[in-house]
């Protein structure tokens, strides 16, 4: 499945239930720039070298002015663990129900080894302060997340 949306089209609205519970979307953002990546799995191994590579380079990316949210499936209680255990400066959106993930296009049939199965496409969207978005990454390199987000802005 290919996403659809592309660059210079306007984001979706999200509303999302963060880590601690609380809500959040996009127009909490407003004027605000924000990298917004969708993964499949708190605690798998390359969701984890995603997460830890936006971690770390977390200041490098709020200088240039980017807000970073992650968004899978996983629960709060799951986000708030992967939080805790990797120590992440950022916030997770729990979109248990799938509805952001549907309205990105980052839900969808994969295949591995012959079986099919619905899951996330690892997807990262930039998205300017107007909401409109800047960047698409479909083919996240898990482990240089964020030097691939860095270089695409040179």
């Amino acid at each position: 499945m290919a996403i659809s949306l592309k660059e210079g089209d306007r984001a979706p609205f999200f509303r999302g239930i963060n880590q601690e519970g609380k809500e959040i979307s996009l127009n909490d953002y407003k004027g605000k720039k924000i990298i917004l990546y969708f993964y499949p799995k708190d605690n798998t191994s390359g969701c984890t070298a995603e997460a830890c590579s936006l971690n770390d380079n977390y200041d490098t990316l709020t200088k240039l002015g980017y807000e970073v949210i992650g968004v899978s499936p996983d629960a709060p209680g799951s986000h708030q663990k992967f939080i805790a255990k990797y120590n992440l400066g950022f916030q997770l959106i729990a979109d248990t129900e799938k509805k952001i993930l549907q309205d990105y296009g980052v839900w969808g049939e994969k295949s591995m080894y012959g079986r099919k199965y619905m899951g996330v496409f690892r997807t990262t969207f930039l998205i300017d302060g107007n909401g409109i978005i800047e960047r698409v990454f479909t083919k996240v390199d898990t482990k240089n997340a964020a030097e691939q987000i860095i270089k695409s802005l040179d």
